[in-house]
């Protein structure tokens, strides 16, 4: 058996053990993103707060992403390496579509607090759950762009920086609930929550950049 015959019998498996992987990594992403969607949400809905619900509404829209990954996934695996683009293609068209609603929520809503001068009170489970993002997403970031990097896949890609996206937004969330806490700024919850739309865009434009690259 020649060097060339092993190495062609070793590649699928490697790509398989690859996307499996892959998809244990997208369903520790779906359950952290259903925790910190719920604790989020709950937190800066009871909080008066916008930068924790807007940081909520971005975990759904990562959990979408997942999902929309995982069915990617699972038609490779179960009819091998020539999957279907479309689910590539529906995969950042979802979170595309749900950061521009997430972004016009966040603008008007902000834009309103900052008129009126409404603040809102600080959330410990908020600042917690923020706290553990940072890590747990840069974890999962990092295996993310490796896999795709092997197994050549846009969509795993533009997951992966959807989590490095989320992991700044949680830095973000993070410093905002802190200066809130220490000084009682009324205004740094918006502020904080138009830096979200900030970063999500950024994020977005980089997806849409590497789609086009390839």
């Amino acid at each position: 058996m020649t060097n060339t015959t092993i190495l062609a019998a070793t590649e699928p498996t490697e790509r398989l053990s690859l996307i499996r992987e892959a998809f244990r990594l997208e369903w520790l992403t779906i359950g952290w993103m259903i925790v910190e969607a719920v604790v989020a949400i709950a937190s800066g809905v009871a909080a008066g707060s916008l930068v924790l619900v807007a940081f909520g509404l971005d975990s759904v829209i990562e959990l979408a992403s997942a999902g929309v990954l995982m069915w990617r996934l699972i038609v490779e695996l179960r009819h091998g390496q020539k999957f279907s683009e479309t689910a590539e293609r529906i995969a950042s068209r979802i979170a595309g579509s749900l950061l521009i609603l997430l972004a016009a929520y966040v603008v008007v809503a902000a834009i309103w607090r900052l008129w009126t001068a409404t603040g809102e009170e600080f959330s410990w489970p908020g600042f917690v759950v923020a706290l553990v993002a940072i890590p747990a997403m840069r974890y999962l970031a990092r295996r993310k762009l490796a896999i795709a990097k092997k197994i050549d896949s846009r969509a795993l890609r533009a997951d992966a920086m959807e989590a490095i996206a989320c992991g700044w937004l949680s830095f973000v969330v993070v410093v905002t609930l802190t200066i809130q806490w220490l000084i009682g700024a009324w205004w740094i919850d918006s502020v904080g929550s138009l830096a979200i739309v900030k970063e999500g865009r950024e994020a977005l434009s980089a997806d849409e950049c590497a789609s086009c690259c390839h």
